[in-house]
């Protein structure tokens, strides 16, 4: 692309200088379609900026993402759970670098975290124009070793290769998904590698997922306490390990 995108801003969103160019024309149509906004978020002391919508109450009026979360879009917002995940990953040394799969990225915090502390990762997410927030945030923070790839877990493509760690932060949202989640796992998983999980305890879904690992991998969990306004939330940092 060349030249400065075009297109009336939307009042609040960022002005389209603050965009590198590679990226700008995407950034233009999210702009039409969405308000918009970067979220920062400090990890092990690096600071990120995250493309992310800033008026959820379309999306999330009248819905409770703990009663239902088959209704809930978990893609519009940065999760608690994305943030230990994030620096968990942070923590994983690079030498040599971890090949990354992130699945349901939604604004792809965790994902973009790793690539930016050297390892090779790639972001997916069932929806292309979600990719999309990422692709922005990608470039914003100067995330290079990254790639992109649209993932339907009811139809993964065998195209992808295989992980040194599969990573997710409230992906067991629906139970239809199970299943599909553990043959992703088997087919993206190297047989040394190793998934982690980040979810809010409060999620009901876990006690009903874990089972059905158990007689394929070993589960070891870890507790983190986030505040959030004000409140105390606990978090689960669940790793899976071939059995």
């Amino acid at each position: 692309m060349t030249g400065k995108a075009k297109g009336v801003p939307r009042a609040g969103c960022p002005v389209i200088d603050d965009i590198p160019e590679e990226v700008q024309s995407i950034y233009v149509r999210l702009r039409d379609k969405y308000q918009l906004g970067f979220e920062p978020l400090t990890v092990r002391g690096r600071r990120f900026r995250f493309l992310n919508v800033t008026d959820l109450s379309p999306f999330i009026e009248g819905k409770n993402p703990m009663l239902s979360p088959s209704e809930f879009p978990f893609w519009v917002k940065i999760w608690e759970s994305a943030m230990v995940l994030a620096d968990f990953l942070a923590h994983i040394s690079s030498e040599p670098p971890k090949r990354v799969l992130e699945l349901g990225a939604g604004l792809g915090v965790s994902g973009l975290v790793a690539a930016s502390y050297g390892h090779e990762v790639t972001i997916t997410d069932m929806e292309d124009e979600v990719l999309d927030f990422s692709r922005i945030s990608a470039a914003v923070n100067g995330c290079k070793n990254v790639t992109f790839s649209r993932l339907d877990w009811l139809s993964p493509s065998d195209t992808l290769g295989q992980f040194d760690l599969i990573v997710g932060s409230e992906v067991l949202f629906s139970e239809r998904f199970f299943q599909p989640l553990l043959k992703v796992f088997e087919l993206y998983l190297k047989p040394d590698g190793v998934i982690y999980l980040a979810h809010d305890v409060r999620r009901q879904s876990l006690v009903r997922f874990f089972p059905l690992c158990e007689p394929h991998y070993k589960i070891g969990v870890q507790k983190f306490t986030m505040k959030a306004k004000g409140e105390a939330l606990e978090i689960l940092l669940t790793r899976l390990m071939k059995g």
